[in-house]
């Protein structure tokens, strides 16, 4: 059931793990991993399932993420880097050399690096985004980026489904998971349907349908 939503043609699901206090980091930024070991295996199954998984530059030069499905069977999604100036994402692991697709969502067009496609958007919002990977042939998109580009995708109404891990522990100070505009009113507050499931070492997992 947990994963059924992603047999669809096109799905946009969004990826996240927080502490009990609501953060996903350090202040320093150290993130790996905050969820235990089913954590992991569950975002590895989330990548074999979507044709693409999607992080920011700023995960990239905090945690240089190889996006692989080494926990689990399945193919590796296409590795997709949010870098708007086509600096921080050349030299990371997720862009060597390999079997399957590396592109680069910048604000300037450029040529083709070391396999790695170069593809310019604009605007440079996430819409603009998913519309460039979904020409591109992927449909059903990972978001597994930090707070920045979560919370990007979340505002611009980007997202079909969160999935939002809860580990039991207690950071205290941080990077928010979410960072969102402020509301006046808990009316304007988001709601969405929501199936949770507790998974082996304490870790809950909270399955947010958002449309």
């Amino acid at each position: 059931p947990l994963f059924a939503p992603l047999f669809r043609d096109s799905v946009v699901v969004a990826r996240t793990a927080q502490s009990l206090d609501g953060y996903i980091a350090t202040r320093d930024g150290e993130s790996c991993w905050i969820g235990g070991k089913d954590d992991l295996t569950h975002t590895h199954r989330l990548r074999a399932l979507c044709d693409a998984v999607v992080v920011g530059a700023g995960t990239v030069v905090a945690d240089d993420p190889q996006l692989t499905v080494r926990e689990v069977e399945g193919p590796h999604p296409a590795r997709v880097v949010i870098d708007p100036e086509c600096q921080a994402a050349m030299g990371a692991q997720c862009m060597a050399d390999c079997d399957t697709r590396r592109i680069v969502l910048c604000r300037n067009p450029g040529p083709a690096r070391g396999g790695v496609e170069i593809v310019p958007v604009s605007p440079f919002e996430p819409k603009a985004m998913l519309h460039a990977l979904q020409e591109r042939g992927f449909q059903r998109i990972l978001i597994e980026g930090g707070p920045t580009t979560l919370s990007s995708f979340l505002a611009a109404d980007c997202l079909d489904r969160l999935h939002l891990l809860v580990a039991p522990m207690i950071i205290g100070s941080g990077k928010a998971s979410l960072q969102l505009a402020e509301i006046d009113t808990l009316h304007e507050a988001m709601r969405p349907e929501v199936t949770h499931y507790a998974l082996p070492g304490g870790d809950v997992l909270f399955d947010c349908a958002l449309r």
